[in-house]
């Protein structure tokens, strides 16, 4: 199955499908959460000062994009305002902004500098609360402050006249942009916000955490049931258990655990965001970076069976594995790891041209029989053999089956 695409500008959402996600802010100078003004039961006044600590001078967004292109990734989503309201562009709309750190510098118009230069889709993250904002206003949401700060003045259009200059300046002033993705659904429909972002970028895609339904779903630190996705879908996911931003003790993921979420959210047709959270210095931590060069050198020997690939839920007779399917090339993704040197490929019953081990180009055994197993069906069928069970533990494996036309035919019916 095809998932619908647009027909316009926004279909290179179904082509560049493997991103990466930034969270960078004041918070990572204390090196603990993201969201801490909340989760750690600050105030305003104690939060705020990281502000005048930000200062990464270490900072580099090529550094940043060399390792986007080391792990396959062909586009960035950067967090330009996170919940606690900080703006990491020179807004003209707020003093609570990048430039008035001792940076001085626009950080984003660095990093949209440099990925225009090298080809690279920019996506910009924006968080619809604010704690930070004298008029932003607790919806009966999520991600709120209980108690408003000294001085707050709740005025919801006045905070949305905000957050339409906002989305302005950031659609206006950074060139190209591919992605736009609200964070926490507001609970309101305001076709007025996604219309300005449609019609400063007419290519850009806008998720559904924002405020009207966008062009696709947003699965977060899950790999979502079933074989198929039925819209289009782009899952987040950190390198990181506990936090996007950067933090000091980071229980950080195996590169396997995350190979094995990329595979199962591609096979089903879904895009992949992956997150990092850099230090207050400006650079991505070594274990964050080593995490996505591993994933990236599997990535890019696999990268064919999912780029202009149809899912094939149809063509999967267990749920040991599942199957892409680009012509007469079918692939098969093990997103749950090889369990055995062989396996029974129902319902197909006829022998390929070709069988490969995409990680490693060996040549797979294949012949079409009965197999013990299957022995209720009465019917033949492909039986792959010769997979190194042993020695793919560490990674996601996935087969090339190459048939020749009209190997249809001989599929079950």
């Amino acid at each position: 199955m095809m998932i619908k695409r647009f027909g316009d500008g926004r279909d290179w959402f179904f082509k560049q499908r493997f991103g990466m996600f930034v969270h960078w802010g004041i918070y990572s100078v204390a090196g603990w959460q993201e969201q801490m003004h909340w989760r750690g039961h600050m105030l305003s006044k104690d939060y705020v000062i990281y502000k005048d600590q930000f200062n990464p001078v270490k900072y580099n967004p090529e550094e940043w994009l060399d390792l986007v292109q080391d792990a396959g990734m062909e586009y960035v989503c950067f967090t330009t305002k996170h919940h606690d309201g900080f703006c990491m562009w020179d807004t003209a709309l707020t003093d609570y902004k990048i430039t008035n750190t001792p940076y001085k510098k626009d950080v984003l118009k660095m990093l949209a500098d440099a990925c225009h230069r090298r080809g690279i889709r920019l996506g910009l993250y924006y968080s619809c609360p604010d704690w930070h904002h004298p008029n932003s206003i607790n919806l009966g949401g999520n991600h709120q402050l209980p108690v408003p700060n000294p001085g707050d003045q709740p005025d919801l259009m006045k905070y949305l006249d905000y957050v339409k200059g906002q989305i302005t300046e950031l659609c206006t002033n950074y060139g190209e942009i591919s992605e736009f993705f609200w964070d926490i659904p507001p609970r309101m429909d305001i076709p007025e916000m996604n219309a300005i972002l449609r019609r400063l970028q007419p290519n850009i895609m806008i998720d559904d955490r924002g405020y009207g339904p966008g062009d696709y779903s947003t699965p977060e630190r899950c790999v979502p049931d079933g074989q198929s996705f039925t819209k289009p879908t782009e899952a987040c996911q950190s390198v990181g258990a506990q936090s996007w931003g950067y933090r000091v003790n980071e229980d950080y993921y195996g590169s396997r655990f995350m190979m094995h979420c990329i595979d199962k959210v591609m096979a089903m047709g879904g895009n992949y965001l992956l997150n990092v959270g850099p230090k207050p210095d400006g650079t991505i931590p070594e274990q964050a970076a080593d995490i996505l060069r591993k994933v990236g050198t599997w990535y890019k020997k696999v990268k064919e069976a999912f780029v202009d690939c149809e899912t094939c839920p149809e063509l999967c007779g267990s749920g040991d594995y599942m199957v892409t399917r680009k012509g007469d090339n079918v692939y098969i993704h093990f997103p749950k790891g090889l369990n055995s040197c062989g396996y029974a490929l129902n319902p197909i019953a006829v022998t390929p041209k070709s069988a490969v081990l995409l990680n490693t180009g060996t040549k797979l055994t294949t012949t079409v029989e009965h197999m013990p197993m299957l022995w209720l069906t009465g019917k033949e069928c492909l039986h792959v053999s010769g997979l190194p069970v042993e020695t793919m533990q560490n990674e996601c494996a996935v087969i090339k089956l190459e048939f020749n036309p009209g190997w249809e035919e001989f599929i079950w019916k």
